[in-house]
């Protein structure tokens, strides 16, 4: 069935500023774009359903690049922290939440963030004991590498006062030597071991109201990281397998597969691209550093605000690089965590050493580098996910973490592709909101939410780059840059559209336009 697209601007993204004045689609693929009077010719009788634009525009379908698709349905399904602004808040909704749950239930938040708090400190687990020890309590911090849990969640996780710190996680202790109930990185997996499995209907049910909430938000797909969480690699894919993919629930989700489940997607006989058009297997995810809130992040020289603190390594080098190894062992590529300078460093080394996979490798934040780290990244096989939002969200706060000398190369985006390596975009969802425009914004103007000043002016994005980022960038880093990102005749029929011209609004103004309606392999997911 052939369907004609036309009366509004429809921006192909082939290069700054083209547009096209019709598109005609079927069976989900583009079959021609241009002139509405040179297409009416060439479909003259075919059409069989015409979607008259009324002025709008459309955009190729936005991809979220790096997000976590599970971790944003429990956001909205769970106690959301995320927009709460002291600790009195937070323990007021904890505790309100306690009343409503049966006895023993486990009481779970997301996305706390004591950098938005007038007092910024850290919850004691004394304060959680207070609100309950009956319900154990588990609070994920909105870096998602660190958590708080009160006495309840430690007593059933086994962490005692005796408990040591483990490779690539630290168990915080006050002055005394005395836990916290504050864990970060690694040191969380007991805590997470303790909670009761997730049952299938669960994982279904958060991947479909995230999905729900993407395509309302204009996004056809999302890399996302799920895999290694929920009960396993198996349990986890097929929550995805059966929620995405049947005429209303259409949605691009493209999988990186945590190297601890490697052995069992490989057991099943998967491999990269392995599953869908819907929902496929990606690069192998590794973690080589933890984050820049929690002072985790791995950098090179000391935190500006805890001197002799350089961060931490998930994995000591050598050991990286056996998983790397391994991934190149049976063809694959890596999509590695790296937020610190060191991290990007030793990530650059270890691919710089070994083979370039068939598919291009990963690297994901990236949001401190030096100098010379550019040229080095560039001579690797990788593209670099970006995540815009952290610019608005992390300033000024994150200057107390790195001082000013390190501003040139924080969240360097333009420098970035300046040096010629391909870039993404993404929200990191839950940790971000999943809205592109946010992004977008983000990536123009470099204002922070906070105090609204513009940190890194030399970094501003065009908009052309900052929207490309979410289009070819998202294609470009999972090999689809031939079918996906772009407007043209062969492509995959994926439409974002909006009630107003992007281009033609001024950044700050961005949030005032509207998804009017998503489309994916030409189907219309969301309609608003």
């Amino acid at each position: 069935m052939a369907e004609l697209w036309y009366g509004g601007t429809i921006y192909t993204m082939s290069q700054e500023g083209e547009q096209v004045e019709a598109v005609v689609t079927k069976n989900g693929r583009i079959e021609m774009a241009g002139a509405l009077e040179d297409v009416m010719k060439k479909w003259e009788g075919s059409i069989d359903v015409e979607h008259h634009l009324q002025g709008q525009v459309m955009y190729p379908g936005f991809v979220d690049s790096h997000l976590h698709i599970i971790g944003h349905g429990e956001r909205l399904l769970r106690l959301d922290l995320s927009f709460m602004k002291s600790p009195e808040e937070v323990k007021e909704a904890v505790s309100s939440h306690a009343s409503q749950l049966p006895p023993g239930e486990w009481l779970i938040g997301e996305g706390w963030n004591e950098n938005q708090w007038s007092n910024p400190r850290i919850i004691h687990k004394s304060e959680l004991d207070e609100i309950s020890t009956d319900h154990p309590i588990m609070l994920t911090r909105v870096c998602r590498h660190a958590l708080l849990a009160n006495s309840k969640a430690m007593e059933l996780a086994g962490v005692t006062e005796d408990s040591v710190d483990p490779q690539g996680g630290k168990i915080v202790r006050d002055h005394r030597g005395a836990t916290t109930g504050y864990f970060l990185d690694a040191a969380q997996d007991p805590i997470k071991a303790a909670m009761p499995d997730y049952s299938q209907s669960y994982l279904e049910k958060a991947v479909s109201v995230a999905v729900e909430d993407l395509t309302r938000n204009g996004i056809v797909g999302g890399h996302s990281e799920d895999l290694n969480y929920y009960g396993g690699f198996r349990k986890t894919y097929s929550a995805f397998q059966n929620s995405i993919g049947d005429h209303q629930s259409k949605f691009r989700a493209h999988l990186l597969v945590h190297h601890e489940v490697l052995d069992d997607m490989l057991t099943e006989g998967l491999t990269y691209k392995s599953g869908s058009d819907f929902v496929e297997l990606g690069a192998i995810k590794i973690f080589s550093d933890g984050a820049i809130g929690g002072r985790t992040a791995l950098l090179s020289e000391s935190y500006e605000d805890d001197k002799g603190n350089r961060g931490m390594a998930i994995h000591q080098e050598e050991h990286l690089a056996q998983l790397v190894k391994k991934a190149r062992k049976h063809n694959l590529p890596v999509a590695v965590h790296a937020i610190g300078d060191e991290a990007v460093a030793m990530i650059t080394r270890i691919l710089n050493g070994v083979p370039d996979a068939p598919h291009r490798d990963r690297i994901i934040h990236a949001q401190f580098m030096r100098d010379e780290l550019y040229d080095q990244v560039k001579t690797t096989n990788s593209i670099v996910d970006i995540q815009p939002t952290f610019v608005s969200s992390d300033f000024p706060w994150v200057l107390e973490r790195i001082g000013e000398h390190r501003l040139k190369n924080a969240y360097p985006w333009k420098s970035l592709l300046q040096s010629g390596i391909p870039c993404a975009g993404g929200s990191d969802a839950p940790i971000e909101e999943i809205n592109p425009l946010l992004a977008i914004q983000a990536a123009v103007t470099r204002k922070s939410v906070h105090d609204q000043k513009v940190y890194g002016r030399e970094q501003c994005l065009t908009m052309y780059e900052a929207i490309s980022l979410y289009t070819r960038g998202s294609a470009y880093a999972i090999h689809e840059e031939s079918r996906r990102g772009q407007i043209l005749e062969g492509y995959d029929a994926d439409f974002t559209i909006f009630d107003r011209d992007l281009f033609a609004l001024h950044p700050d103004r961005l949030l005032e336009a509207n998804v009017t309606r998503t489309v994916v392999d030409g189907t219309v997911v969301y309609q608003r």
